[in-house]
């Protein structure tokens, strides 16, 4: 075991990055799991994806605004896109976003086809570089995120419609390039699952408590294990998501027992 890779000044930026991708993801996550669209993360982080290859593939700088901006206006255009097959075939939404990230996914790998360092860059783009993120970029991301949470909160009982996938989208763009693909789809996913059942303010702390054990264990663990963090957050994420599906499900067995209780 390696000790001497806990080292503050990376883990503490790195554990700061997954806390503003959480502090989007969890609400979002929530809702998207009430609405049936469980893969709509995955298809809109992997367009955002897209984007970050195309402008790459026009010679844009990597660390460039301009990849920010393709990132972006991508993740838009799905989140648009998405809003009309929403409205025009309700039906067919989940199969029509599976489509959509298979129609992605593979488009990223034809951009990448001849770039003798397109694997490296799609791994980093799946599994996401969060032990090397720059607390600069995280004061932009921080100012997103705000602003997407005071949006959410101010139309808390309309979310729905372009303003969901609009806010959803510029959510996902903010986060792919700082955990990667397979990240946003777990920080979406796991806490609003671990949680379902339960209500109110308290789902989302709970939701919140779990995100945080999981890369906080999972970035601590990559860092003395030295195996890659991305994938070892998503494991021990889903590690935390059951203990506390777990702790959920006894607290709710102990409360339907004291409820039989008292009505005998």
């Amino acid at each position: 075991m390696n000790w001497q890779g806990l080292e503050l000044s990376i883990l503490g930026p790195a554990c700061l990055a997954g806390l503003l991708v959480l502090s989007t993801h969890v609400p979002l996550g929530q809702q998207v799991l009430a609405r049936g669209i469980i893969f709509i993360d995955l298809a809109i982080a992997q367009i955002a994806a897209l984007g970050v290859i195309l402008a790459q593939y026009f010679g844009m700088d990597e660390q460039g605004i301009g990849v920010e901006i393709a990132a972006g206006v991508a993740a838009l255009a799905g989140g648009a896109l998405l809003t009309w097959t929403d409205r025009k075939w309700p039906d067919y939404q989940e199969p029509l976003i599976g489509t959509l990230f298979v129609l992605a996914a593979t488009g990223g790998l034809l951009l990448l086809a001849n770039n003798p360092h397109g694997s490296e860059h799609l791994k980093d783009l799946l599994v996401g570089q969060i032990l090397w993120v720059d607390m600069h970029r995280l004061i932009g991301v921080a100012a997103l995120s705000a602003a997407l949470l005071a949006v959410m909160w101010w139309r808390r009982a309309h979310l729905a419609g372009p303003l969901f996938y609009a806010l959803f989208a510029l959510a996902i763009t903010a986060s792919v390039q700082l955990v990667g693909v397979y990240l946003v789809f777990a920080s979406l996913i796991i806490p609003a699952l671990a949680t379902v059942g339960v209500t109110g303010v308290r789902r989302l702390v709970v939701a919140y408590a779990i995100g945080a054990a999981g890369y906080i264990a999972g970035l601590v663990l990559s860092a003395v294990l030295d195996l890659p963090s991305g994938a070892m957050i998503v494991w021990t994420l889903a590690g935390c998501g059951l203990v506390g599906r777990g702790l959920v499900s006894l607290r709710v067995r102990k409360n339907g027992v004291a409820a039989v209780g008292e009505m005998i």
